[in-house]
């Protein structure tokens, strides 16, 4: 009894002390991963990383991490030149296959969301006088945004708003289109198009991890909220 009792001891000694490495490791490598993550993608803010499954060493001996989960909230990414506020980014990453320093991570799947705020989105415009908000939702569940901008009519600068529709393009584009007009604007030749200079815009994302593309948008009382999803995505090149 006395050598069983002794074994059993040995055995939950050596278990704490490889669970104790194993999270130890899983920290050291969550670190190193975000930094890589937002050196290589060329993000203003250091993400935070979370690396599920364990044990986790079983899973570097195997070069491969079962789901690692990406937060950043407040990254500042490319759009057209112009830069662009991506807050509460939070993607899921499946099967992603790694090597020893981390200098290579490719996931095979992934899903996320994205969330751009109307003061940042008005702010991407370029344009001070022009606001975006909340425009309700349109037929055949649309999401539409308002949009408010000064336009000159007659040597006056007037300000109107129209209901836009929120897409995605491409795959990595936002666009902002109106559905309608005021009505001066068929009485008067060049103001739609002034308008619409102001109201119509697209706006292109990147920044975020390549292969992650941009799925649907939908229009919400706080901001625009973007359904991410990506194949082949990698992390730290």
């Amino acid at each position: 009894m006395r050598a069983i009792r002794i074994t059993l001891i040995i055995a939950v000694i050596l278990g704490a002390l490889f669970v104790g490495a194993d999270r130890l490791a899983v920290y050291f490598a969550e670190e190193q991963a975000a930094e890589k993550i937002r050196s290589s993608q060329g993000l203003t803010g250091t993400p935070e990383v979370s690396i599920k499954g364990f044990p986790f060493l079983t899973q570097i001996a195997d070069s491969t991490l079962e789901e690692v989960e990406v937060k950043l909230d407040g990254a500042t990414a490319s759009s057209g030149g112009q830069s662009i506020r991506v807050s509460g980014f939070d993607a899921k990453l499946q099967d992603v296959k790694i090597d020893s320093s981390f200098t290579s991570a490719v996931a095979s799947r992934a899903t996320g969301t994205a969330h751009l705020s109307y003061e940042d989105l008005s702010k991407a415009t370029n344009d001070p006088t022009v606001k975006v908000g909340f425009g309700g939702q349109g037929t055949a569940g649309k999401s539409q945004v308002k949009v408010t901008g000064k336009v000159q009519l007659a040597g006056l600068p007037i300000e109107r708003s129209v209901i836009s529709t929120v897409t995605v393009v491409n795959g990595d584009t936002v666009r902002v289109h109106a559905d309608q007009m005021p009505e001066e604007a068929k009485a008067f030749p060049g103001l739609e198009r002034a308008i619409r200079q102001k109201t119509d815009f697209d706006r292109r994302i990147s920044g975020l991890p390549k292969g992650i593309k941009l799925d649907k948008v939908v229009a919400t009382q706080d901001g625009v909220d973007i359904t991410l999803t990506g194949s082949d995505v990698n992390l730290a090149g």
